[in-house]
């Protein structure tokens, strides 16, 4: 897959040097795959949730943090649209950030 905003990913883990192995883990994997369908994703990360609009949540490092992606399927895009702390993802709207 094509990953776009990986500065999300740098500045989650720059506020949180804690989450960085996962959060580049999480990157490298995801680079690598080739998701056509949400059980692509299920398989490896049986703990992702499905949202409106293709997005998906990953908790990350135990689910102390989340991470957004909207999957586009067809073309083998994840467009990042946060990282942060599981208390920061509460604060936020995951189906229209």
């Amino acid at each position: 897959m094509h990953i776009h905003n990986k500065n999300i990913l740098i500045t989650c883990y720059t506020k949180h040097p804690d989450a960085k192995s996962a959060l580049e883990a999480w990157f490298a994997e995801t680079k690598g795959a080739n998701w056509k369908l949400t059980m692509g994703i299920k398989a490896r990360y049986a703990s992702a949730s499905f949202l409106h609009g293709n997005r998906v949540v990953f908790n990350i490092l135990s689910d102390h943090y989340r991470l957004i992606a909207i999957i586009n399927y067809n073309i083998g895009i994840a467009e990042i649209r946060f990282a942060d702390t599981h208390a920061e993802y509460n604060k936020i709207n995951a189906e229209k950030i």
